[in-house]
């Protein structure tokens, strides 16, 4: 939706893939250039499993970040190789990529990510992330000038997207390189996907926070309702997983896990929302499903 605001003939506004293999920080780093936790984030690799929108507008400019999965080798499920196909379709049609590493910690996978990128037609900005973590700083400068020999980047910028550190340089990098050009948007809009979108993510993110390494891959969530009723918000969120046995991990001993899991994302959605929410959540089994393409493109796992 296009902005009624006058806006100068410099303004700038353009859409930014933020491109990485898994667990680089990507969903960490868009919540913070937009200034709002949509995007779901966690220590375990691979959670962000969509391709969605976080919008940041200002007077000088409105950026468009496309926050992607993270591109890994190996067709794998059905999951992963939609998870592949929503990272490499932002990279069409964008006017920027951010190619986000980490700090001295070059990896195969790094490698994977900037051979997909050789044929992109956008220019490309690179932030090196999670400096705070390391300990000898003077490190940094050889790895950057390494980083900086390997393809024709724009700019390479040091940062810490947990921490905030240097995220304000980069922004500013960012909105230099996009065209000039009106918003897209309203500039009260922080993202493209729906409250019943983030309301699942949000219970996914719970989950995958309290649950083992392997369980979160094999779960997913979908919202069955979501009604306001006078100033509450009732939301009934089911969580698919695989098989029995998962089931029960799910809930807990005693129903633990998923008290718990339902007092933080009701607890999240409850300050994203700004209204008080009364959430159920129940646990089903469709076997398979994450290497079933129908039955992905059921829970909206759709290219």
């Amino acid at each position: 939706m296009s902005s009624d605001k006058s806006e100068t003939s410099t303004h700038r506004c353009g859409h930014v893939a933020i491109i990485g293999r898994p667990n680089v920080g990507k969903s960490t780093l868009i919540n913070r250039l937009v200034g709002q936790k949509f995007s779901i984030t966690s220590r375990k690799a691979q959670t962000t499993r969509h391709r969605l929108l976080g919008i940041k507008s200002s007077e000088a400019a409105q950026i468009i970040y496309v926050d992607t999965p993270g591109l890994h080798a190996g067709a794998g499920r059905a999951l992963n190789r939609y998870m592949n196909r929503a990272a490499s379709g932002a990279l069409v049609g964008v006017d920027l990529i951010l190619f986000l590493t980490e700090a001295g910690k070059w990896t195969d996978g790094d490698d994977h990510v900037l051979a997909r990128l050789a044929d992109a037609d956008a220019p490309i900005v690179v932030a090196v992330n999670k400096v705070d973590k390391v300990a000898d700083k003077q490190t940094l400068l050889p790895f950057i000038d390494e980083l900086s020999k390997r393809a024709e980047f724009l700019d390479v910028v040091p940062i810490s997207a947990l921490q905030g550190t240097n995220t304000e340089r980069l922004e500013q990098v960012l909105t230099d390189a996009l065209p000039v050009r009106p918003a897209l948007y309203d500039e009260e809009q922080f993202t493209d996907r729906s409250e019943r979108f983030l309301a699942a993510e949000m219970v996914r993110e719970k989950l995958t926070d309290r649950l083992g390494q392997e369980l979160p891959y094999r779960l997913s969530v979908e919202i069955e309702a979501f009604q306001l009723e006078d100033s509450m918000l009732k939301i009934g969120a089911i969580i698919w997983v695989e098989r029995s046995s998962q089931k029960g991990i799910v809930i807990g001993r005693q129903g633990r896990v998923l008290k718990a899991v339902g007092s933080d994302a009701r607890k999240d959605m409850e300050a994203l929302f700004g209204r008080k929410v009364f959430l159920e959540l129940w646990v089903k089994i469709k076997e398979g499903w994450s290497n079933d393409e129908q039955a992905l493109q059921r829970l909206g796992y759709v290219d």
